[in-house]
């Protein structure tokens, strides 16, 4: 049996062009920005939605921490329906979530094992959608947090997301 191939992160360069590609079959022309080149562009993107003119973030200070904010569905975050992309409601219940468990822990070292989400409903561009994460159990290596993403005037539930975070083992020297 011959060994396993190894793999290796395709380059900024091949993934660009890739990208390049794929947009071109779709029919969209152009060229993508310079700012995409940037090794941080993902996480400037969903700080900029997060970040928005309407966003309000609060935290609780109790035992059981709960984060919640409010955002603004903007063009930058849409689908081609006009609804909020499913890979921003993940991303954005991943950064809450992560808030949300950093609030409980401190400041230790962590990362997401795991994230699920129910896509229940759709969140129209131009709306608003409020964002609560709350922890569900909190142990000496793992901290799971729900998120709910409820539209604001009427508080129906779109998206519902569990994030299990693992706390890293801190090194005896």
């Amino acid at each position: 049996m011959p060994p396993p191939e190894e793999r290796s992160a395709p380059s900024p360069a091949y993934s660009s062009e890739w990208t390049q590609r794929f947009l071109e079959r779709l029919g969209v022309e152009g060229t993508l920005p310079a700012s995409l080149d940037h090794p941080g562009a993902y996480s400037a993107l969903v700080r900029s939605v997060l970040s928005s003119a309407a966003v309000s973030v609060s935290v609780s200070d109790s035992t059981a921490p709960r984060v919640s904010c409010t955002l603004a569905v903007s063009p930058a975050a849409v689908n081609a329906y006009n609804t909020l992309h499913g890979g921003m409601v993940a991303a954005v219940a991943e950064a809450v979530g992560m808030a949300c468990a950093r609030a409980a822990v401190g400041d230790k070292e962590m990362f997401l094992g795991e994230l699920s989400t129910a896509y229940l409903s759709a969140a129209r561009l131009n709306s608003e959608v409020e964002v609560e994460a709350q922890i569900l159990r909190k142990g000496r290596s793992v901290v799971v947090t729900a998120v709910e993403f409820k539209l604001k005037g009427t508080k129906k539930l779109c998206y519902s997301s569990r994030a299990t975070f693992y706390i890293l083992p801190v090194a005896s020297l």
